[in-house]
């Protein structure tokens, strides 16, 4: 049994090296991105198993992908290959020290291919936690359909189902969007969202917004508010947790890191203001260094929090 299976596009990523216009650059640095692996390399470094579904091009960027998650002890066997569709692209430049600006180059790309046929049913059926986000089905019809099947399959085999919103207006309006995130929400087991990305299943404050949801069935609603920290609502109530203080360097892919934080600490049975602590470490950690994934922590780099000024011998 794998611990969590995530679904969802992983991307060749090109990063800027350093603060200044793209434009000025010699040279941008390759690695990947993607929300549902960067919450899967998050898992597996806190020493859980995890795996990635998606649909890449089979190019050198396809094989990068695989290679570089394949690297982080990610399950990537059942991800699938087109042969005529390239793997999407994501380019980030920093024009501040601690801001980054982010373009996709994703359009007829081989995630947005990606249709029910090409999913593992085995996969998340053995699985403890299926991981998906609102990316996913803003990509097209077949991706769209692809993620309603994982739900399904997951909620008939007992399988956890954990949705971040992660609302990406470039991809759709948010009239589209709130339509289709709010079946997805219902359908869900444990929902993440920024204060934002709430507003768009409905009117009012964030917490009644997750009342509501869990009185709908959720067994908890996270709200991830970055600097502020985090709140969850389940049906023992609502539980908050501060922000772990840290300068923050590249805040790209934090509530990622937050996300696989919690998934960990559910994965634990942990109580629930234990998996809102750990989230906020492990996101902590993430934007105190430069990258979606790469300053991810493992279980001993979380105790070099709070250690600023130190030098370990």
């Amino acid at each position: 049994m794998t611990d969590l299976v995530s679904l969802g596009e992983t991307m060749a990523l090109l990063t800027a090296p350093r603060v200044g216009r793209l434009r000025d650059m010699s040279f941008l640095e390759l690695s990947i991105a993607g929300a549902e692996s960067n919450v899967c390399i998050a898992v597996a470094r806190l020493g859980r198993s995890a795996a990635w579904l998606g649909r890449l091009g089979a190019d050198e960027f396809g094989e990068l992908v695989l290679a570089r998650l394949r690297a982080e002890k990610v399950d990537v066997d059942a991800a699938t290959l087109d042969p005529v569709a390239p793997t999407g692209l994501m380019v980030k430049e920093r024009r501040r020290a601690n801001t980054a600006q982010v373009r996709y180059y994703r359009r007829g790309s081989a995630a947005s291919q990606l249709l029910p046929e090409h999913i593992d049913l085995d996969r998340i059926g053995a699985a403890r936690i299926l991981h998906i986000t609102g990316i996913t089905p803003a990509l097209g019809a077949g991706p769209h359909a692809a993620v309603d099947r994982a739900v399904e399959h997951a909620r008939a085999a007992g399988v956890l189902v954990s949705f971040d919103l992660n609302y990406r207006r470039a991809l759709w309006s948010r009239e589209e969007a709130a339509a289709a995130l709010a079946v997805l929400a219902a359908k869900a087991d444990v929902v993440f969202a920024g204060e934002d990305e709430l507003a768009l299943l409905g009117a009012g404050d964030p917490i009644e917004r997750g009342r509501q949801l869990v009185d709908n069935g959720a067994r908890a609603v996270v709200v991830k508010r970055g600097a502020a920290g985090a709140s969850s609502v389940t049906a023992a109530g609502v539980f908050d947790a501060p922000a772990v203080g840290v300068q923050a360097l590249d805040p790209v892919g934090a509530g990622d890191a937050f996300v696989g934080g919690y998934l960990v600490a559910c994965l634990e049975d942990a109580a629930e203001e234990e998996r809102l602590a750990l989230g906020c470490a492990v996101g902590a950690f993430a934007v105190s260094g430069v990258g979606d994934w790469e300053a991810l922590p493992s279980r001993a780099d979380l105790r070099l929090l709070g250690a600023d000024g130190a030098t370990e011998r």
